[in-house]
């Protein structure tokens, strides 16, 4: 199961989101916002990266006006690894190379036909477990501790 969370700027395309998953059959947990009434977008971004890192979710997709503030309030949670996606080939790399656990779109950025096709390609995409990567995923994963 994933994780989707925006503040009041996404909350449109989350819907859209939402529905497309539905469709494709995704299994997801819509921890809010529930509105556009304007709130903080550091609340969500933590509340879903914390059930990602806890394991209780697989991956997470985040969405605010940019996704710059969600990508940032999320990899201050450790194990997160949030990609700000506003490409196709980005979204594939960034699971092949990277093993990113969560995304985050701007919906004032990015499209939705453009959106649909980043979280798909994202989500479809498998991490590669080639060494190098894994190599340099672990050197970045350290400096949490440092």
């Amino acid at each position: 199961m994933i994780v989707i969370a925006s503040d009041h700027g996404g909350y449109a395309l989350k819907q859209e989101l939402m529905a497309h998953l539905k469709e494709k059959g995704v299994e997801f947990e819509d921890i809010g916002t529930y509105s556009e009434a304007s709130c903080n977008y550091p609340e969500y971004a933590e509340r879903a990266a914390r059930g990602v890192a806890e394991g209780k979710y697989e991956k997470g997709i985040l969405v605010c006006g940019t996704g710059i503030g969600m990508s940032l309030a999320a990899n201050k949670i450790p194990g997160i690894r949030c990609a700000l996606l506003s490409d196709v080939m980005s979204a594939r790399l960034t699971r092949e190379h990277n093993d990113t656990n969560m995304m985050a779109l701007g919906a004032a950025v990015t499209g939705e036909m453009l959106a649909l096709e980043i979280v798909d390609v994202w989500l479809d995409t498998e991490f590669s477990h080639a060494e190098r990567h894994q190599r340099r995923i672990d050197k970045v994963m350290a400096y949490e501790h440092d």
